[in-house]
């Protein structure tokens, strides 16, 4: 396999570490700044320059892309996408990743727990979504912030307000969460591989600081995960579109709880805590996957005019809760089902006698019209019951 690293800090241990893991494993590595690339578009293809050349040709790439250079890097490995060359991360879920906000968006609509969050802008409505998740303290985070950076506790709703005031006026967006205070100085770090967790540590900050980002000085151990947690953290990362990334949870009381998913997971500190591999697990994966790559199902399967991939949602309460698969007839109406999302199952190639649930996902291909049509009916926000105005009682006899 020859594979690129994209990396501006060819010195540093992960990129190293990433380098010696593929050598010892007899491929052809090679460090790339990813700054020096230059997108062709000129010609019939998609093509690339490096440091003024055609670039060579490649069998993968591993995007190692720094937060200050996210929309030229992605949009570099977007180019390798088009070009049909392997890599782990795709443009998409390097750039959903990176933003916070997004990054919330996109898991709380697939039921990944989370800490209650809100994002507000306006002045008057930080302290109700202050209130609504759960009152101070709260911790506020900046969305373009790594390592711990630009993450700040507030004990108390004014001082909460003060800080998000003084942020909004430097044009800065920020992100209200609830102060989970039975983790507090602890995550968990799980680095997914594909579809596993290769290595887990537990990170615990250093003294009275409650950021536990070994950057901060937090201290790292070896954990190993319950199954729930690693279910969690591989499901984060493919929902995100990332085969390689750092799964950040919260211990709650009820179970884990996401906070971040990074891209680009610093190897260091995990190799250190848990003595494994990680850059070679990294490296056998993306060799495995060389010679039958995942691609965009939505991409490559919506060029034919007409015809697309489109989610059927299956509402609590809808007529076709109850009912086999194959009575709905979408294969009638030249409609293929891919796969059936079930919670945190997936059924591939779901048979017709599959019997339908509340909330079940249907991913389909065929025509959009026909899937149109069979959409569901908008599922619609209960309406409370308010209480009944003084001045509309009628007086008493």
């Amino acid at each position: 396999m020859k594979l690129a690293v994209l990396s501006r800090a060819p010195q540093s241990y992960s990129t190293q570490r990433l380098r010696a893991a593929a050598i010892q494993r007899g491929h052809q590595v090679k460090v790339l700044n990813t700054l020096r690339f230059a997108i062709d578009l000129t010609s019939d293809e998609p093509d690339l320059h490096f440091r003024g050349r055609r670039l060579s040709d490649y069998d993968a790439i591993l995007p190692r892309i720094g937060n200050s250079i996210t929309y030229f890097g992605t949009a570099v490995v977007r180019q390798f996408e088009q070009m049909d060359v392997y890599t782990p991360n795709t443009a998409n879920g390097i750039s959903s990743a990176r933003d916070k906000l997004r990054a919330n968006q996109i898991l709380s609509r697939h039921n990944i727990a989370m800490p209650p969050t809100a994002f507000v802008r306006n002045r008057l409505d930080v302290r109700p979504a202050i209130e609504r998740v759960g009152g101070a303290p709260v911790v506020i985070k900046l969305l373009e912030g790594t390592q711990g950076i630009g993450v700040i506790l507030a004990p108390q709703v004014k001082v909460a307000e003060a800080i998000i005031e003084t942020l909004h006026s430097t044009k800065q967006n920020v992100l209200i969460q609830k102060f989970i205070s039975e983790s507090r100085g602890r995550d968990i770090r799980a680095l997914v591989v594909g579809d596993r967790v290769v290595a887990a540590m537990r990170r615990v900050a250093n003294g009275d600081e409650f950021r536990s980002n070994v950057h901060r000085g937090g201290t790292v151990q070896a954990v190993t995960l319950d199954p729930v947690y690693e279910q969690t953290a591989v499901r984060a990362a493919q929902i995100m579109g990332l085969r390689v990334a750092g799964v950040d949870m919260l211990e709650g009381e009820d179970g884990p709880l996401v906070m971040e998913v990074n891209s680009s997971p610093g190897l260091q500190g995990i190799e250190a805590a848990t003595g494994l591999d990680v850059a070679g697990a990294i490296i056998d994966y993306i060799a495995n996957q060389v010679n039958f790559p995942e691609i965009d199902v939505r991409q490559r399967l919506s060029v034919s005019t007409g015809y697309g991939v489109a989610e059927l949602v299956i509402h609590a309460g809808a007529e076709q809760v109850g009912k086999q698969l194959g009575e709905l007839g979408l294969w009638d109406r030249d409609i293929t089902v891919l796969t059936l999302h079930r919670g945190v199952t997936v059924i591939p190639n779901p048979r017709k006698h599959v019997v339908l649930e509340d909330e079940d996902r249907l991913l389909c291909f065929g025509k959009l019209d026909e899937m149109r049509s069979m959409i569901p009916e908008r599922r619609r926000r209960r309406a409370k019951v308010r209480k009944l105005p003084k001045d509309a009682r009628p007086d008493a006899p």
